[in-house]
C-alpha cells in the first residue's frame, strides 16, 4: 500500500504542465478517497471522539508524508513561510471542525455546508457570466440542503455552525495553499500537515489522554490517516496549483455528491428525493465549469490561478 501511494504521490515532477484531463482526474481520487476516509473515521468517535480522531488523521499523516516528501530540504523565503503557516492551521482547524460536525449531521450535509467556502472562492473569482450559470446550478442545489432549504428534515444547528467554520477554513486553505504550494508543492503539504498535527495532537491528548495511544486503534487511525489526509492532500496540492482558482473551488463541488454516496454505502445514512435532486444540480455544475474554463498560458511551475 506504502510503495502505491509513493508512486502516485511523486506523479506531479516528470508531467509539468500537466493536461487538464489529468489534473481533474487526480482531484476526483482525491475526493473520493477522503469521503471514503471521512466514513471510516466516524466508526472511531464512538472510541476517541471527534477531536482524538483528527489527532490521531493528522499526527499519522505527518509520520507519512515527512520520509516521502522530505520537507527539511526545503528552503522557503519568509514570505512563503506565512503562507505555508497559514495552510497549515487552516488545515488543522478545518479538520476538526469538520469531524466535530459529523457528530451532529449526517455526511452528505455536513460536507454540502462546509462546501460555502469552496464555492465563495469560485464566486470570488469569476469573471465570465457563464461561470455565475454554474454556480447559481450549484447554488441551488447547495439550498436545498441546508437547514433553510427544501428539505424538512430536521438538522442539528451545532453541527451546521461546525460544519460552515469548517467551510471558512476549507477556502483559507485553497487560498493559502495555491500560494505555498506552487515553489515547493509536495514539500508544502507534509509541511502543512505536520503544522496542523502539533495543533491538534494536544488537543487530541487533552481529550482522550493516553487511549490514542492503543494498539488496537492504529489499523482505523492508518486508514482515516492515508485516505483523509496523506493520499487527497498530496493529490490536491497537485491539483491546486495547476487549475484556476474558481475552477478549482467548483469542481470540489462534487464533494457533497460522493460524502451522500459514501454516507449511504458505509454508514447507512438515507437522502431524501429532494436531496439527492439538490446533489444532481452539484455534479451538473461540476461538469459545467469543468467543460467551459479556459486557462490562460502560465509559466511551467507556477499555479493557475486568476
Amino acid at each position: 500500500m506504502f510503495t502505491h501511494f509513493w508512486i502516485i504521490v511523486t506523479v506531479p515532477a516528470p508531467f509539468k504542465p500537466a493536461s487538464a484531463v489529468l489534473t481533474i482526474a487526480v482531484l476526483i481520487v482525491a475526493m473520493l478517497s477522503f469521503q471514503i476516509g471521512a466514513a471510516v473515521a466516524k466508526q472511531l468517535f464512538p472510541l476517541v471522539g471527534a477531536s482524538g480522531t483528527t489527532a490521531l488523521r493528522l499526527g499519522l499523516s505527518a509520520l507519512m508524508l515527512l520520509p516521502v516528501w522530505r520537507p527539511w530540504r526545503v528552503r522557503p523565503s519568509m514570505r512563503e513561510a506565512r503562507m505555508i503557516l497559514v495552510y497549515g492551521l487552516s488545515m488543522g482547524v478545518m479538520n476538526l471542525c469538520f469531524y466535530e460536525s459529523l457528530n451532529h449531521i449526517p455526511l452528505g450535509i455536513a460536507v454540502a455546508l462546509e462546501f460555502t467556502g469552496p464555492l465563495g472562492v469560485a464566486v470570488a473569482t469569476s469573471r465570465r457570466v457563464v461561470d455565475f450559470v454554474w454556480i447559481g446550478l450549484a447554488v441551488l442545489g447547495l439550498l436545498a440542503l441546508l437547514p433553510l432549504g427544501f428539505s424538512a428534515a430536521a438538522v442539528d444547528m451545532v453541527g451546521v455552525g461546525y460544519a460552515l467554520a469548517a467551510g471558512v477554513c476549507w477556502a483559507i486553505y485553497i487560498l493559502s495553499g495555491q500560494k505555498a504550494g506552487s515553489a515547493h508543492g509536495g514539500q508544502t503539504t507534509a509541511l502543512g500537515t505536520v503544522i496542523a498535527a502539533m495543533l491538534i495532537v494536544p488537543i487530541g491528548f487533552g481529550n482522550v489522554g493516553t487511549a490514542l495511544l492503543s494498539p488496537g486503534l492504529l489499523p482505523l487511525g492508518c486508514a482515516v490517516a492515508v485516505l483523509s489526509s496523506a493520499l487527497p492532500y498530496s493529490l490536491e496540492m497537485y491539483a491546486m496549483t495547476r487549475l484556476p482558482t474558481r475552477t478549482f473551488g467548483v469542481l470540489m463541488s462534487g464533494d457533497p455528491a460522493l460524502a451522500a454516496l459514501s454516507g449511504l454505502v458505509f454508514l447507512g445514512e438515507k437522502l431524501t428525493i429532494i436531496q439527492w435532486g439538490a446533489v444532481a444540480c452539484i455534479v451538473f455544475a461540476s461538469a459545467g465549469i469543468a467543460v467551459t474554463s479556459r486557462a490562460a498560458p502560465q509559466p511551467a511551475g507556477q499555479p493557475l490561478v486568476t
